[in-house]
């Protein structure tokens, strides 16, 4: 039995004036069936879109803005790790290198 059944059971409604003894449980998946081109979609297709028209998407401004911001993290990153891959590679080169420990 899954957590969702332990929590909530499924109770059946008493049969009586305009009732059918159907079980309670968990309300269907779609309230309503889809209309117009959606309805040639699968459940979890039109499920995804009509998730997706409750977005609050960025204006353009608050896109570019971030854009920038993203490209100068990643420019500022690459220089840090360029500039500690060169002093590395200065490193081993002076401290590795240059002697002649074998011989």
């Amino acid at each position: 039995m899954n957590r969702a059944l332990r929590r909530h059971p499924v109770v059946a409604r008493p049969a009586g004036k305009g009732r059918t003894g159907a079980p309670v449980g968990r309300p269907p998946a779609r309230a309503r069936p889809a209309q117009g081109p959606l309805r040639f979609l699968p459940g979890f297709a039109a499920d995804i879109i009509s998730e997706l028209r409750k977005v609050t998407w960025p204006s353009r401004q608050d896109t570019v803005h971030l854009t920038i911001v993203v490209i100068v993290v990643a420019l500022a990153v690459g220089a840090v790790l360029g500039a500690i891959d060169l002093g590395f590679a200065w490193l081993i080169d002076r401290l590795l290198l240059s002697r002649n420990l074998f011989g």
